[in-house]
């Protein structure tokens, strides 16, 4: 299983802390920022840009259709503990023209992957 985990004081001024729990899984701590790869089941997350975790997942071979960003608020619960807002997510040829995730089965896909590596 792939993770990216970096520490960074974000433009918020809050830290990003991640630990790995002892089941592999990751803690998070303050706001971050994450790319999702729905299909591998895998994320980046901590950078200072969602485009720099887009960029590192698709060096380790994730496709681009696959990756979705969000801002994950871990002190936060239920859906308030995620926000679907980044750059990345506008792709007008996958029917998603806004910086949100339009589809609710693709949300879902999402919910999944970071509930089993964060959550």
């Amino acid at each position: 299983m792939l993770y990216f985990f970096y520490g960074y004081t974000n433009n918020y001024g809050s830290d990003c802390e991640i630990r790995a729990r002892p089941d592999g899984a990751g803690a998070i701590r303050g706001f971050c920022e994450g790319v999702v790869d729905v299909e591998q089941g895998i994320m980046a997350i901590g950078a200072d840009l969602h485009a720099d975790e887009e960029a590192a997942l698709l060096e380790q071979g994730s496709k681009q259709n696959d990756l979705w960003g969000v801002n994950i608020f871990p002190e936060k619960s239920g859906e308030e503990l995620m926000v679907f807002n980044s750059m990345i997510n506008i792709r007008p040829s996958q029917g998603n023209r806004s910086r949100g995730v339009e589809s609710s089965d693709m949300r879902e896909k999402i919910w999944a992957v970071v509930n089993k590596l964060v959550v």
